[in-house]
């Protein structure tokens, strides 16, 4: 059996057009842009990938595209590769405001005010949810790339992404850098990665809002639980080796916050 990080970086080395590599730069560009209004099918991200040409039609008559959801197609296989290629840096502003430039990089706008590679100018909310203001974002981003350093356990990804998502750095692109930056931490901490596809969008969604609003966890985890299942299928597929994982949200919290507790005694500090 294979790990998946060397295997990755072996198949992006050697160009392999068969592999997981192949299988995951499409699936995972996919999914993390439809459920941010991509039109792109995933026929047509396959295409892109495959060919580097837009040349798509459907039946016997050409379909028109969004140019920015092609632009930002091919700027998420460069940010897959990016994360790859820095699986095992420590996440800081310029590695995030960096992954966002590489994410942005060319697409067209009326809009003066959009920034590309660095935090918001203006307020922005999510969810109907206030975010933080762009004055407190460098300060609370500092602090949550200095909270979650690995080791990193499931229950540690989300709720960094919670707390990531509510601060909402950028005018554009929070979620998918938030989900890439969830790829990263998957990677370097052996757990299984997944992405969010159009069926578990709402539960996503909604789980983000319960945990950040009420404190309730459960939404979240069983999505993402929900999620590494289909990846875990992948996985066999393609013979790549994982560590088994919790089976319920419930294991996922209590091992977590076990974790966590183990940590902050070692430490003689207390994990905030």
């Amino acid at each position: 059996m294979r790990k998946l990080l060397d295997t990755l970086l072996s198949e992006k080395k050697n160009k392999n057009q068969n592999g997981i590599y192949h299988r995951l730069q499409i699936d995972f560009a996919y999914n993390s842009n439809h459920i941010e209004g991509s039109r792109l099918t995933h026929d047509q991200t396959k295409y892109i990938y495959e060919t580097k040409t837009i040349g798509i039609t459907t039946g016997k008559s050409e379909e028109a595209v969004r140019v920015n959801d092609i632009i930002e197609t091919v700027n998420h296989f460069r940010c897959f590769d990016y994360i790859l290629e820095t699986v095992s840096e420590p996440l800081t502003e310029e590695y995030l405001k960096h992954l966002h430039k590489i994410l942005k990089s060319g697409i067209f706008t009326s809009d003066d005010e959009i920034i590309i590679g660095d935090y918001k100018k203006y307020p922005n909310e999510v969810g109907e949810q206030e975010t933080a203001p762009p004055e407190e974002v460098s300060q609370k981003i500092k602090a949550l790339f200095s909270k979650y350093q690995s080791p990193l356990t499931l229950y540690d990804i989300a709720e960094f992404h919670v707390a990531y998502e509510s601060i909402h750095p950028f005018y554009d692109g929070n979620g998918r850098t938030g989900r890439l930056l969830m790829m990263k931490q998957c990677l370097e901490n052996d757990i299984v990665p997944f992405w969010i596809d159009e069926f578990n969008k709402m539960f996503y969604y909604q789980g983000l809002k319960e945990w950040n609003k009420d404190g309730k966890e459960e939404r979240l985890i069983n999505v993402f639980l929900s999620a590494q299942d289909d990846m875990e299928a992948v996985l066999q597929y393609f013979r790549i080796d994982y560590q088994r994982r919790e089976t319920t949200y419930k294991d996922v919290i209590a091992h977590g916050k076990k974790t966590k507790c183990f940590n902050s005694s070692a430490t003689g500090g207390v994990i905030l």
